[in-house]
């Protein structure tokens, strides 16, 4: 019998308490999250529990930072890159962010997170298709042009990654400030 299992994610960004959820299930069957694998997690085999995931932002977090949410009946149990932390505790427990501000202000720090990431790759995706546009009029070489182009396609495909996050972020915010 297989030990280990890979799934995919959709994107926390995106699908945050429908991850949860997932991963949830998958700990009622027996399969524990284990840590974050590519684009997906590595779940391993074990005892069927029935707990609650929570997702957290946190750069660079500390002794202290893991200890808060031990104290408030959270464990740690994987991060990716000391900024995305997710915690487990039975079902029941007190969630992470209880409140609107809390959580408006976790998902305001991801959004300015990937707008800073994504700013650069947004203006040079517009200048390379400006350049673009104007090589097509004839006032540099085709090969110029066709460069151009290149260049803007790779930095619109970069875009996407911090990109989406950020929108959706944004219209997580929006959905806090709405209710």
């Amino acid at each position: 019998m297989k030990k280990v299992k890979y799934i995919p994610s959709g994107g926390l960004a995106f699908f945050e308490e429908k991850e949860m959820k997932k991963l949830a299930e998958y700990a009622k069957e027996g399969w524990l999250l284990e840590k974050f694998a590519g684009l997906g997690y590595k779940l391993r085999k074990g005892e069927r529990k029935d707990i609650e995931y929570s997702l957290d932002y946190q750069k660079e977090a500390d002794v202290e930072y893991l200890a808060f949410f031990e104290a408030a009946g959270w464990s740690h149990v994987c991060s990716v890159g000391n900024e995305i932390h997710i915690f487990s505790a039975p079902t029941g427990t007190k969630p992470i962010y209880t409140d609107r501000l809390t959580t408006f202000e976790k998902y305001e720090r991801e959004k300015k997170q990937m707008g800073k990431a994504a700013l650069p790759f947004f203006i040079s995706t517009v200048v390379f298709w400006l350049l673009s546009v104007f090589s097509n009029l004839g006032w540099v070489p085709e090969s110029i042009a066709n460069l151009f182009q290149g260049l803007g396609m790779i930095s619109l495909i970069i875009l996407i990654f911090p990109g989406l996050p950020y929108l959706s972020y944004q219209l997580k915010l929006l959905k806090l400030r709405k209710e």
